[in-house]
């Protein structure tokens, strides 16, 4: 078997250069890091199984099944997956103390795919302290991409400014005398997309933006900033969230009779998880931007990847 370290999983996947030093036991020949056997690779995350981001549990419920596919199928080069996956409740607090357990008591060799941007940001620098890589994070938030300051960090969605960025350009095109009302999550990610619809808003951002309202991921409804938002005047309305919250906002604003411009971020465009549960009544109209294949989207159905990964929830759903 090949020597397997930390540093050396990093530079497989082009990481950037490393500065942070490993152990001589870790580094010699034929020697493996921790969390790594001839037969077993031990991998470590976390994911919102309760609490108020408790719907992107079925991320974590779906890593846990692709690895147990990717075991069935005889492992990684003849090694095992063993994917432990904890409850962060998406509480910050939380996702440490359950990283802290991955990392000093399960003694996995990575954090892997790990959902949310405020647990992310809470245990970065914990783990980058300790060398241990947290691979594809799966977050936008810039914050995330810092390979001087966080060399163990690898993230893996497109950078939520970008995209916000998409969004005002599209405005100032489409909807050059709009005026623009926003609802955002007040965390990195609305706070990135919100920078980034700015800047691609330019010098008419001031102008073209005539409200602007946050809120928490622990507040049970956002119904009343929809109807702020709406008595602003607003004849556009970007709403850069959480899936919870679009689908109330996009039944609030179909009851209100209000038929702005309406902007959702990439984040809330499922079919299943959002625009069904808002009534699919209710989202005609919507705009997004969306870097992914959508598997609910019935415009996807014969997409090869789609069809590849139904069959694979068909296939786990069968085994329950």
């Amino acid at each position: 078997m090949n020597s397997i370290t930390r540093r050396s999983a990093l530079a497989g996947i082009g990481a950037a250069a490393l500065a942070v030093g490993r152990s001589k036991s870790a580094l010699a020949a034929n020697k493996y890091d921790v969390g790594v056997t001839d037969s077993e690779i031990k991998l470590g995350t976390t994911s919102p199984y309760s609490g108020p981001a408790s719907a992107y549990g079925i991320y974590g419920q779906a890593q846990s099944a692709y690895f147990e596919m990717v075991n069935d199928r005889g492992g990684i080069n003849g090694r095992k997956v063993n994917l432990i996956s904890l409850d962060n409740a998406f509480s910050p607090p939380k996702a440490v103390e359950q990283t802290r357990k991955l990392v000093e008591s399960d003694e996995v060799f990575a954090i892997a795919g790990f959902l949310g941007t405020p647990p992310n940001a809470a245990v970065s620098k914990y783990l980058n302290g300790k060398g241990v890589p947290s691979l594809f994070l799966t977050s936008g938030a810039l914050r995330f991409n810092d390979p001087k300051n966080f060399p163990w960090i690898v993230p893996f969605y497109p950078s939520y400014i970008a995209q916000g960025a998409v969004f005002g350009r599209y405005l100032l095109k489409e909807k050059p005398t709009g005026k623009i009302a926003v609802q955002y999550v007040n965390d990195d990610l609305g706070r990135d997309y919100l920078r980034g619809l700015k800047l691609g808003l330019g010098d008419r951002a001031s102008e073209m933006i005539v409200k602007e309202l946050g809120h928490e991921m622990t507040e049970p409804t956002i119904e009343n900033q929809i109807v702020e938002l709406k008595a602003s005047g607003a004849d556009v309305l970007v709403q850069l969230s959480a899936t919870k919250f679009a689908a109330q906002a996009i039944r609030k604003v179909a009851s209100l009779g209000w038929r702005p411009t309406f902007i959702i971020n990439s984040n809330l465009s499922s079919v299943g998880g959002t625009l069904e549960p808002a009534g699919l009544e209710n989202a005609k109209g919507l705009i997004t931007a969306r870097w992914e294949k959508n598997v609910t989207d019935p415009a996807e159905a014969d997409d090869d990847g789609v069809k590849n990964y139904k069959g694979f929830c068909t296939e786990i759903h069968a085994q329950t």
